[in-house]
């Protein structure tokens, strides 16, 4: 039986018809695993990558329509890998959400200005994080305005 629209339970729906693809990017396998099967559950699909440069290299063969982006990672952080994003013409309109424990005064704006489309606060429950993902896909906006 199809859910009735509005009431939460829709399919998201994606490039060609196929769930939408979200890049799941955190350093901890536990919240990677984590999203990514809840993400899955709610109707997505999902990838994982644990480090900036790992992020990039998916963004750039996968093409995701959504990145949820942890900004503290090793090596290339998720600041920089976002920045990085936005400034590739193959991944610009890529929306970003900021998945971080960044929560202090400004953290929000900061995030807003290396390109990100949307910013939870850890700990976050699964359920937030794919509200805030349909929030910024439904936005219609497919990345930032330059």
């Amino acid at each position: 039986m199809k859910a009735a629209k509005g009431s939460g339970k829709e399919k998201p729906a994606g490039k060609a018809g196929k769930a939408p693809l979200v890049l799941v990017v955190d350093d901890f396998a536990d919240n990677r695993d984590m999203y990514a099967r809840f993400l899955e559950f709610s109707g997505f699909r999902a990838e994982q990558a644990s480090n900036g440069q790992e992020a990039l290299d998916k963004a750039f063969a996968e093409r995701p329509d959504l990145v949820v982006m942890d900004l503290s990672l090793p090596g290339l952080d998720g600041w920089e890998a976002t920045r990085r994003l936005k400034a590739d013409a193959r991944t610009k309109d890529v929306p970003v959400v900021a998945v971080t424990g960044h929560a202090l005064e400004g953290s929000r704006e900061n995030a807003k200005k290396a390109g990100c489309d949307g910013y939870i606060a850890k700990p976050c429950l699964p359920i937030d994080l794919v509200s805030e993902i349909k929030r910024v896909l439904g936005s219609g906006r497919r990345g930032r305005d330059k």
